[in-house]
């Protein structure tokens, strides 16, 4: 008798479990299929940009140099100046030319009075010649002598010209128009033959990049290079390559890339730029397939019963505008759908 209480007590109990469960334990339905624009995520070759600094150069440097040692007695030019080719920039003296210059001018007073004489020695032979007085001996001999002093006068005035323009050579020149980079040589300083004085920029201004050798082999002629966008006072937009160097400086393979609207008021700054240097294989999706929500970016991942699932993932700016690159979150094959209106902020 109570065995059987006992049982009918578990079975009301169960009877109000099924209850309140549902009744009849139907399994739960499943989601709506989620709506919105659908893609397959695949692998896509896109440029392998590097981040590298470029350089503002021109692209070539011209050296003023002195051209005779002594002292630099003028400067006219400071850093930043804008120069003319031909502009006088710096001249240098030195005493002992001068001092030369002064001797060979009285050699060639003296080679003058010489000739002077022995022409006119010669035209006395010469008329006694004539008149049958002297022999064809002693006119030869005068006119050797005309010849020997005509040959001492140019002499000496080629030696006088030398030594003027070996003076003149103390004049610096600028040997090419541009901006003066530097002129870090004082009036009063000693300077020998060859000193630079001055460097002077020549030629177009020019983003110089260096570009690790082992992976040089992508650079091509005409390629485009990105600028990165946000630095403030560089061009913007891309550039292109003009000029790969053929040698190779410290591991470094030399390129100079052409950009419009560079200035050339600041040699020397530096620009960041992203130089393509290959391919690779990326995950890459349309920007419109992204929402941001309080800083973290979701996409919407098909799942096995139809529906969507948000999953976080990390990105990267792709290599097109509109497009954006999946470091993590995602795998080759996943279906992802657009996000409905409204939903969050897009990319």
């Amino acid at each position: 008798m109570a065995l059987t209480k006992l049982m009918a007590r578990g079975a009301a109990a169960l009877a109000l479990l099924l209850c309140a469960c549902g009744g009849k334990g139907e399994p739960p339905a499943s989601p709506p299929p989620a709506a919105g624009e659908r893609l397959v995520v695949r692998y896509q070759a896109v440029p392998d940009l590097k981040p590298v600094a470029a350089t503002v150069a021109s692209r070539d440097q011209a050296e003023a140099r002195a051209r005779i040692g002594g002292t630099l007695v003028r400067m006219n030019v400071r850093a930043g100046d804008m120069v003319r080719r031909g502009q006088l920039i710096a001249m240098v003296s030195d005493p002992k030319i001068g001092l030369e210059t002064r001797a060979y001018a009285a050699q060639v007073s003296a080679a003058e009075a010489q000739s002077v004489r022995t022409a006119a020695e010669l035209g006395r032979v010469q008329d006694l010649y004539d008149h049958g007085v002297y022999a064809r001996a002693r006119l030869d001999q005068a006119s050797a002598a005309a010849r020997a002093a005509q040959g001492e006068l140019n002499a000496a005035r080629a030696q006088r010209a030398a030594s003027a323009q070996t003076s003149a050579d103390g004049a610096i020149l600028a040997p090419a128009d541009g901006r003066v980079l530097s002129a870090d040589t004082p009036a009063g300083s000693v300077v020998t033959p060859g000193q630079s004085i001055a460097t002077i920029t020549a030629g177009p201004t020019v983003l110089r990049v260096e570009a690790p050798e082992a992976e040089a082999a992508g650079l091509k002629l005409g390629q485009t290079v990105e600028i990165v966008p946000g630095q403030p006072g560089a061009p913007s937009g891309q550039a292109t390559i003009v000029q790969i160097y053929p040698g190779v400086e410290t591991g470094k393979l030399i390129a100079d890339l052409d950009a419009p609207g560079l200035s050339g008021d600041l040699i020397g700054r530096r620009v960041a730029v992203r130089l393509g240097l290959g391919e690779r294989q990326a995950l890459v999706i349309p920007s419109r397939f992204v929402v941001t929500r309080s800083g973290v970016d979701y996409v919407r991942v098909l799942g096995a019963a139809g529906g969507a699932d948000e999953i976080p993932v990390q990105l990267a700016p792709g290599a097109a505008p509109g497009q954006v690159e999946v470091l993590s979150g995602l795998a080759p094959g996943d279906t992802i759908v657009a996000p409905p209106p409204g939903s969050g902020t897009g990319r």
